[in-house]
């Protein structure tokens, strides 16, 4: 793959060469067009592990998609620019854990798999281990619906890595259902096992808390809505964060750098 560095910049097909930008990475980039046609992929006994791919691929992103579709109301202002491709990474790799099944058709078995999700921090560059650093507890409930996100008080002061010019924070609890994907032979795609259950979610903050003082403890609890029924083939994400405010009068401001996610286990 080339890299255009010059000074005329330039979009579409020129020469056999097109010109393409890459989401996330600065800078123009540059490939030789061609390759098989769409009917030579889809037909022709040469490409069967390609459509193989294909298949299994479409399987991961749908899976991958549900997990940022859960967590949407929060998502946006925590994660860096190459999450969708890192979570479908790791359905990928579930993926491959299926042994029951022929290539093509393999399931995201992710209640099976659920190591492979703890412990992501959705930006990439920031971790939450490096900003937040007080004791903390997790407990859901047997029935798997809700989850408590418990602080004792703690001096954030020493506890917690806030960026310049942040007066205030909140710490965030989350927790959202992800199902597991099987493929479905008569349709020829990859569907959820629950569909009913599968995005189901719930988010949850702490009040503003002021960064130069100590904090009295802090409960948050987290609660699915209509009380649904858990099943064998579904996964709880429980997912902790801080964020930080600057307060200007009575208003409080969300910083656009600092803030951290990551799923802290799965059940």
């Amino acid at each position: 793959m080339a890299k255009q560095k010059g000074l005329v910049k330039y979009s579409g097909t020129m020469g056999g060469v097109r010109h393409f930008k890459i989401k996330g990475l600065a800078g123009d980039f540059a490939g030789l067009i061609g390759g098989p046609t769409d009917a030579q992929i889809k037909n022709d006994p040469a490409f069967i592990r390609t459509r193989e791919n294909m298949s299994e691929f479409g399987g991961s992103a749908s899976c991958a998609k549900s997990i940022r579709v859960g967590l949407a109301q929060v998502i946006k202002q925590y994660s860096d620019p190459r999450l969708t491709g890192r979570l479908t990474k790791i359905m990928k790799e579930i993926n491959r854990e299926d042994t029951g099944n022929p290539r093509g058709q393999r399931s995201v078995l992710v209640s099976a798999n659920q190591s492979f999700l703890a412990g992501l921090n959705f930006d990439i560059n920031t971790n939450l281990s490096g900003i937040f650093n007080a004791p903390f507890t997790l407990t859901n409930t047997v029935g798997r619906d809700s989850a408590t996100f418990d602080i004792p008080a703690f001096d954030p002061m020493n506890l917690i890595n806030a960026p310049s010019g942040a007066t205030h924070f909140r710490l965030m609890n989350a927790i959202s259902v992800v199902s597991d994907y099987v493929y479905n032979g008569t349709t020829g795609q990859y569907e959820a096992s629950d569909p009913t259950l599968n995005e189901l979610s719930d988010v949850q903050f702490s009040h503003y808390t002021d960064l130069t003082a100590t904090t009295s403890a802090i409960s948050i609890t987290t609660t699915l809505p209509g009380s649904p029924t858990m099943t064998g083939s579904t996964s709880v994400l429980n997912c902790i964060g801080i964020e930080f405010y600057q307060q200007v009068g009575a208003n409080y401001y969300l910083f656009a750098s600092g803030n951290a996610m990551r799923i802290d286990s799965v059940f």
